[in-house]
């Protein structure tokens, strides 16, 4: 009786025992007492199976390899209101964005972001690799190279995806000398870590093609390519505390023939306490671009721009950021000595993080220039993320 009952609250047993017996009639012949004991067992079995009352075995757990990338699928919803125009209100599905990551050996790592995404103009669909580049991870002297299509690395938003950015639209600055999707090139980049024990000093090397033409930048006819350097230093004040300053330098052909080079600075100064990370902290991140653009042998345009943002967390999952622009429009044609196109803009966004997964937001601008009447902004932006999604830059 004692054996029929841990039979039965036993499944794994059970099997156990069935196997023993198909092994025990696979191998000699035993003696009598043996085959008369295997009988009386499998009747017991037989017994036991037929009750009713055993539980199903639980298929065996594979061991093999899994070779699938992992997916991640970006949704970002808005709608959005502009004061000038016969339309000011509209609502669309911006953009959608398929993650593909996987490390491919040893010895390389991919990435690859499709982006499905909606042209304001035509408001119609497109697709086009938004990145898509292999990683070493195994170069010695602290180097790594990365090869195809990224992000350059322009300061700090230029290198984060639009989603993960604590703003809906992109600072005036960046977009009159960089597009609104800002340098996004095929090339190479070499990063070296330096050797220093006093803080964290890195510097990144990038020569792309200049495919993805931007306002400053062009594709050259020659073998004139976009050339990129940037040093990032970045310090640990204290626990709490830490900061970061980063120095760019962009040489490269514009649509005129000529050179534009550009010369940039970013500085980050972020505040998370230890004890009280999950209700509050805060950032100041701040960028400045200075851009010399020859545009004939005789005539050359300089213009400057940068933003300033403050963001302070005042819940656990409420976050408020106030942004500065200002900006001289950079322009390929001469314009009256001493006069240039300048814009100053505020901006204010209320974000609610639901979870790491989720997000909305809403943001009201307003932008003055001076050869244009101010005018009114503003978007709300519906953020959601499925499937394994790799942490942003810090």
């Amino acid at each position: 009786m004692y054996a029929q009952q841990t039979l039965k609250s036993h499944p794994l047993k059970l099997l156990m025992m069935i196997l023993l017996f198909i092994a025990g009639n696979a191998a000699a012949q035993t003696s009598s007492d043996s085959t008369t004991t295997d009988s009386t067992l499998l009747k017991q079995i037989e017994q036991d199976m037929q009750s009713g009352n055993n539980q199903p075995v639980n298929p065996p757990v594979r061991s093999s390899l899994n070779f699938n990338p992992d997916l991640s699928l970006i949704g970002d919803f808005r709608a959005s209101y502009f004061s000038e125009g016969e339309r000011n209100f509209d609502a669309y599905l911006n953009e959608t964005e398929i993650g593909l990551q996987a490390v491919v050996d040893p010895y390389a790592r991919a990435d690859f972001f499709l982006s499905f995404a909606r042209n304001p103009e035509t408001h119609q669909y497109g697709v086009e690799v938004e990145e898509g580049y292999l990683t070493t991870l195994s170069l010695p002297a602290r180097l790594q190279l990365k090869v195809g299509k990224f992000k350059e690395a322009l300061g700090r938003i230029n290198p984060t995806h639009s989603h993960a950015l604590p703003f809906i639209d992109m600072p005036n600055a960046f977009v009159n000398l960089f597009g609104e999707e800002g340098l996004n090139d095929e090339g190479v980049s070499l990063s070296w870590l330096l050797p220093n024990k006093a803080f964290y000093q890195e510097i990144i090397f990038q020569a792309t093609a200049g495919f993805s033409e931007t306002p400053s930048f062009s594709m050259s006819n020659g073998d004139h390519f976009i050339y990129l350097a940037h040093l990032k230093n970045f310090f640990t004040l204290s626990d709490n505390t830490t900061l970061e300053l980063g120095l760019t330098g962009i040489n490269g052909p514009n649509d005129s023939s000529y050179t534009t080079t550009i010369a940039a600075a970013d500085l980050t100064l972020k505040w998370k306490p230890v004890k009280l990370n999950t209700y509050h902290s805060f950032t100041w991140q701040s960028e400045f671009f200075n851009s010399h653009a020859y545009y004939s042998n005789k005539y050359a345009h300089n213009s400057w721009g940068m933003y300033s943002f403050l963001q302070y967390q005042i819940a656990k999952r409420w976050f408020l950021t106030g942004r500065f622009d200002y900006s001289e429009k950079p322009e390929d044609y001469p314009w009256p000595e001493n006069y240039k196109i300048e814009e100053a803009a505020f901006s204010l966004t209320a974000g609610w993080y639901a979870t790491e997964f989720q997000k909305i937001e809403l943001e009201a601008k307003t932008t003055d220039k001076n050869d244009a009447t101010r005018f009114y902004q503003a978007w709300l932006r519906w953020i959601f993320v499925i499937g394994a999604h790799g942490a942003h830059q810090y």
